[in-house]
């Protein structure tokens, strides 16, 4: 039976580290920590090789967190967070970078596959499910033919970097609709280009 009342768990994935903070791959990072200013909710705690805070949130009780293992271990810290804080799947939602999306564009989906994202893939293999909601953020794909794995970790540019401001609250807007209304009237209202790059 489902419990309404069980705690959200808002997980960005990126890396750990000041050099990393601006890479592409550390999209998810960045709206956690534009949800944690917003809900005045500070990440200050390390738990579960996590950096994390729990407080109130769009009517509900959320944990925000960023797991400090690196991209490709993120599921360490998601399934011990889930575990620790009794949080059903459906009250998961994981906030990461997608390649396959141009700059600029959210995509919400329930459930579904990793992308080749190396963080999904490690949190799909600890909870042993697809089945749990993600917010992708498109950071587009490499120019020519640039690896994507050099891709990833390399920082916004500078006209990306103006943007990403605006990026990081719509993503927020998304998340406290996908809590406050659940995932389909987010996705219906969220997927797609936040703005135009004109």
């Amino acid at each position: 039976m489902k419990n309404e009342n069980a705690p959200y768990l808002i997980a960005g994935l990126g890396n750990p580290g000041p050099q990393y903070r601006l890479n592409r791959h550390n999209a998810g990072f960045l709206v956690a920590d534009t949800l944690a200013e917003l809900a005045g909710i500070p990440l200050t705690r390390v738990k579960f090789r996590a950096l994390m805070g729990k407080g109130r949130f769009a009517g509900a009780d959320v944990v925000i967190a960023k797991p400090q293992t690196y991209m490709n271990d993120s599921g360490q810290a998601v399934g011990a967070l889930m575990r620790f804080f009794k949080i059903p799947n459906e009250h998961l939602l994981v906030v990461h970078d997608d390649l396959d999306l141009p700059f600029g564009t959210l995509r919400l989906r329930p459930s579904g596959g990793t992308g080749g994202q190396r963080g999904m893939e490690s949190i799909v293999a600890r909870l042993g499910t697809r089945d749990f909601a993600r917010l992708r953020v498109g950071i587009g794909r490499p120019p020519g033919r640039m690896d994507p794995r050099d891709y990833v970790l390399h920082d916004f540019e500078a006209q990306e970097i103006e943007w990403l401001p605006g990026l990081r609250a719509t993503a927020v807007e998304a998340i406290q609709m996908f809590i406050q209304e659940g995932i389909e009237k987010a996705m219906n209202t969220f997927n797609g280009k936040v703005f135009d790059e004109d």
